[in-house]
């Protein structure tokens, strides 16, 4: 659980508007893209994912992530498994938690094309949800694993989170050999807070 502290004080670090406060920085903190351009974002997002993991060669699934423990094929079902918790929680209520997000792929789902055949139909279910609840107020609060936030910025948080995890997998497939079909770019990141770095510092 990522921490800002100062002297004997300290913050949870997973909700960016605590932290601008905890430190008195003078920093817009909300979203920028609106909740239709999140979804427009999102629905890219998704494609993008869904297409670069049929590109990955099914013997490469159980690679490991460098001082990660993560394999290839958990990082690809990740991507899709963060909308599906998501979606559980706008259509059933209730917390989003960090266990529903981390779901890990089931044992039959062994291939790449397993992978992607998940994210086209969580892909159809985002895009069958977006218009019942277009008109909504995404304003109001929803409680998660790491507090409260609103539902504009846990929409924003889904988006980025997918599309940090899209990024990677580009990356991946470079290591891998395979030149990236069509991989996000930065006009893809535009308005998410996101920079140019894909992967963390081990």
């Amino acid at each position: 659980m990522p921490v800002v502290s100062r002297g004997d004080r300290f913050v949870f670090a997973q909700v960016i508007r605590d932290v601008v406060e905890f430190l008195g920085l003078d920093e817009k903190t909300v979203p920028v893209l609106s909740p239709a351009e999140l979804h427009a974002r999102y629905d890219h997002v998704l494609e993008t994912a869904i297409r670069l993991v049929r590109q990955m060669p099914d013997d490469r699934l159980e690679t490991q992530l460098p001082n990660r423990p993560r394999s290839w094929r958990m990082v690809m079902h990740h991507i899709f498994q963060i909308p599906t918790g998501y979606l559980d929680m706008e259509e059933n209520g209730g917390i989003l938690t960090r266990e529903r997000l981390g779901v890990p792929p089931p044992p039959e789902m062994q291939t790449s094309a397993a992978i992607a055949d998940f994210g086209e139909s969580v892909r159809a279910r985002f895009n069958a949800w977006w218009p019942r609840v277009a008109g909504e107020d995404f304003s109001r609060p929803v409680q998660t694993y790491f507090g409260e936030t609103s539902r504009h910025e846990m929409f924003e948080r889904t988006v980025w989170h997918s599309t940090q995890h899209t990024r990677q997998v580009a990356s991946l497939l470079e290591q891998a050999g395979i030149a990236p079909d069509r991989p996000l770019g930065r006009d893809d990141i535009r308005g998410l807070p996101l920079t140019d770095k894909i992967w963390d510092e081990a």
